[in-house]
C-alpha cells in the first residue's frame, strides 16, 4: 500500500502526498477527487510527454468527460509568461471551465508553470501534481509556491496555491539522466542541512545506493526529505518567517543561474550556494573551518559542483540585489549554526557575498596554475 503525507493548511488537512513505485495507484486518487464529468488538462513538456503522458491518459480517459494535453519545449527557456498565454489560449479554445483539473506531468518548470496558470486561469481551477524529477519531488512540488521567470529573473511572477494532489511515482527517477538526477539531489541535502542532521548523516551512509538508485532507498529518501518540507511549509505556509530558511543557497544559487544564463541546471547552482552560504557561516563564526569544509566536500561524491568557472564575481553579487528575498534593500540570507540548524539573518554584507562568490570562483589564473 502507497504511503501517504497530508499537508495541512490553516491547521485543516489541504491535500495529500501519495508515495508510490508506480502509476497505478494514481486512478483511485482521482477518482476520490471526483473527475467524472469534468475536463483534465495534461500539462507536461517534450521530453516527458514521451515517456509517461500515454499511460496517465490511458488511466483517466474513460473516467473524465474530455482529456487534452498541452505540451511545450522542455527546459527554463519555456517557464515564461509567454508560454502561460500559450496555456490559456489553449484552454479557452477547448472550453475548460472552473469546475475542470489540470494535470502537472513533469519536473519542477512544468510544476511552478501549472500551478501558476491554474492560480490564475479563471481566478483558480483546480490542479494536481505528478512530479518526475527528484528535483520536483524534493521541493518544488510541495508546498503551493507557483510562478514563472521574468526576463531571465528566477521565478519573480506567481502565486500561492496549493494543489489537490500530489503523486510521486518514485521509479520515475530510474529514468532521468545522470546530471538531472543529481542536480534534484541538491534539494535533498539542503534539507537535512537546514533541519535533520540524523537524515543528513543518513544521506551520507547511503550514498552508494542513493547513487544506484536503489528503489527502496530513494523511496525513503523521497519521504523523509518530504517530512522536512511538510513541518516547515505548515508552519509557515506563505513564508512570512520560518519557510524562508528553505532559501538556503538559492541567493547567490539564482545569481548564478542567471548569470549563466541557464547553462547550469538549478540544484548545481545550488549545491554551489549551499557551499558559499556555509562559507559566510563560518565568516560569521557559526560554522567551524572544519565544519564548513565537510560540508563542501559532501557535495562532491553526489556529482555537484563546489567551485564554478568564467563568472564575474562583481555580477553575481549585482544580480542577489533582485532576489526576492530582499527587504528594504537588505537580503535575508540563510545560514547555518551547525549541519540541521538553521537561522536567518539580515547582517550579511556586499564583502560578506562577494567574499563567499570568490570562494567558489575557479578563475582563469587557476585554471593557469
Amino acid at each position: 500500500m502507497a504511503e501517504r503525507l497530508t499537508i495541512n493548511y490553516a491547521k485543516k488537512p489541504c491535500y495529500d502526498i501519495v508515495f508510490a513505485q508506480d502509476f497505478q495507484g494514481l486512478e483511485k486518487e482521482l477518482e476520490i477527487l471526483q473527475i467524472s464529468g469534468r475536463r483534465i488538462c495534461l500539462f507536461t513538456d517534450s521530453t516527458v510527454e514521451k515517456l509517461y503522458a500515454g499511460e496517465i491518459l490511458d488511466l483517466i480517459k474513460d473516467k473524465c468527460l474530455k482529456t487534452a494535453v498541452f505540451s511545450f519545449p522542455a527546459g527554463e527557456q519555456s517557464k515564461t509568461l509567454d508560454t502561460v498565454k500559450e496555456a490559456y489560449s489553449f484552454l479557452i479554445k477547448e472550453g475548460f471551465d472552473r469546475k475542470d483539473l489540470l494535470i502537472a506531468l513533469g519536473g519542477g518548470v512544468t510544476g511552478d508553470l501549472t500551478g501558476y496558470t491554474a492560480a490564475t486561469y479563471l481566478r483558480g481551477i483546480d490542479f494536481i501534481q505528478i512530479p518526475t524529477t527528484l528535483l520536483a519531488q524534493a521541493d518544488s512540488s510541495i508546498g503551493g509556491k507557483t510562478g514563472v521567470d521574468f526576463d531571465g529573473y528566477k521565478n519573480m511572477v506567481g502565486a500561492f496555491y496549493m494543489p489537490k494532489l500530489v503523486y510521486m511515482n518514485v521509479s520515475t527517477l530510474k529514468t532521468l539522466e545522470e546530471r538531472q538526477y543529481f542536480s534534484g539531489f541538491a534539494e535533498i541535502m539542503k534539507h537535512g542541512l537546514i533541519r535533520d542532521s540524523i537524515f543528513y548523516v543518513w544521506l551520507l551512509e547511503n550514498m552508494y545506493e542513493i547513487c544506484e538508485r536503489e528503489p527502496a532507498i530513494l523511496e525513503e529518501m523521497v519521504i523523509r526529505s518530504s517530512k522536512i518540507k511538510k513541518m516547515i511549509v505548515e508552519k509557515d505556509p506563505m513564508e512570512k518567517g520560518e519557510r524562508a530558511l528553505l532559501n538556503f543557497g538559492h541567493t547567490i544559487g539564482h545569481a548564478l543561474e542567471k548569470a549563466k544564463n541557464f547553462e547550469l541546471y538549478h540544484g548545481e547552482c545550488i549545491a554551489l550556494g549551499c557551499v558559499a552560504a556555509a562559507f559566510i557561516s563560518w565568516k560569521h563564526e557559526l560554522l567551524t573551518m572544519d565544519e564548513y569544509y565537510e560540508i563542501r566536500d559532501m557535495f562532491v561524491p553526489f556529482q555537484l559542483p563546489i567551485s564554478i568557472d568564467h563568472i564575474n564575481p562583481e555580477e553575481i553579487l549585482e544580480l542577489t540585489k533582485s532576489d526576492k528575498k530582499m527587504e528594504s534593500g537588505q537580503i535575508k540570507f540563510v545560514l547555518l549554526k551547525k549541519v540541521g540548524k538553521s537561522v536567518l539573518d539580515m547582517t550579511v554584507t556586499d564583502e560578506d557575498i562577494l567574499n563567499a562568490i570568490q570562494e567558489i570562483y575557479f578563475s582563469d589564473e587557476d585554471l593557469a596554475e
